[in-house]
């Protein structure tokens, strides 16, 4: 059985120069800021890549009340967003892979709501803010992608309120890994052989789960042959099986 992985960067902490290849040639550009854009505005849109940035695994790309600079555009990796919930403990707000964009619930009040955090050696495109203001002034095209990022942000909202709202654990945990098989599927991997960057405690913390909860779900659909374990390695062998777990067939 083979898994995919997307760690491949070395570790540091300093910027890099803007590469020599920008979004036109860069295989996300169709899950990233450019989706959607014509050829021809291709090239506006990687000017505005100052410089891409490492993000070692476990440090914070930034954090809650940090002032807002630039918006991070996932090139390699895996993030977590967190905030301190009112009790003291850390509540898991989302996840971000390739192709996706870090910082956007900023632009309204100017400042980070949330923590930011790599889950393995990553790195990331920094889009500096300024001439990002200036380009959207003149660019439609551009704010109308701003808006589709934003848009994402509370679509995906919208379905993990939905989630903890109403479905049992075993319904959210299915529906949570068939989410994130269908995003990795759309970056060109496998549908079915999954890597989790994230621990099940930031799983449970996202789904509204405690760990042993999460654990015995993992360990029920195992035992009814919906997929298999293998610490962080997940092969799901039965997706319409998880499909009716979250339709609710499987109660």
């Amino acid at each position: 059985m083979q898994f995919h992985d997307t760690s491949l960067l070395p570790s540091a902490d300093t910027p890099r120069p803007r590469p020599q290849s920008g979004c036109a040639d860069c295989r996300l550009r169709a899950q990233c800021l450019p989706a959607g854009l014509p050829a021809p505005a291709l090239p506006a849109i990687g000017a505005l890549v100052s410089t891409q940035r490492a993000v070692p695994r476990g440090q914070r790309l930034f954090q809650a009340g940090d002032a807002l600079t630039a918006l991070y555009a996932v090139r390699t990796g895996f993030f977590k967003t967190c905030t301190a919930a009112e009790d003291g403990r850390t509540q898991v707000t989302g996840f971000q892979m390739p192709g996706d964009l870090l910082g956007l619930a900023a632009l309204e009040t100017g400042r980070h709501t949330v923590d930011a955090v790599a889950l393995e050696d990553s790195q990331v495109c920094v889009i500096s803010c300024a001439p990002l203001a200036q380009a959207s002034e003149a660019g439609h095209a551009l704010q109308r992608q701003l808006l589709r990022g934003m848009s994402r942000i509370v679509n995906r909202d919208h379905a993990v309120m939905l989630l903890l709202g109403g479905m049992r654990a075993r319904e959210r945990l299915a529906a949570f890994l068939l989410d994130l098989a269908q995003r990795l599927q759309a970056l060109g991997w496998s549908g079915a052989a999954l890597v989790l960057r994230m621990t099940r405690e930031d799983i449970g913390s996202y789904l509204g789960l405690t760990l042993e909860t999460v654990s015995r779900a993992f360990s029920a659909f195992q035992a009814q042959g919906l997929l298999e374990v293998r610490q962080r390695e997940i092969h799901l062998l039965d997706p319409q099986g998880l499909r009716r777990v979250v339709a609710g067939a499987g109660r």
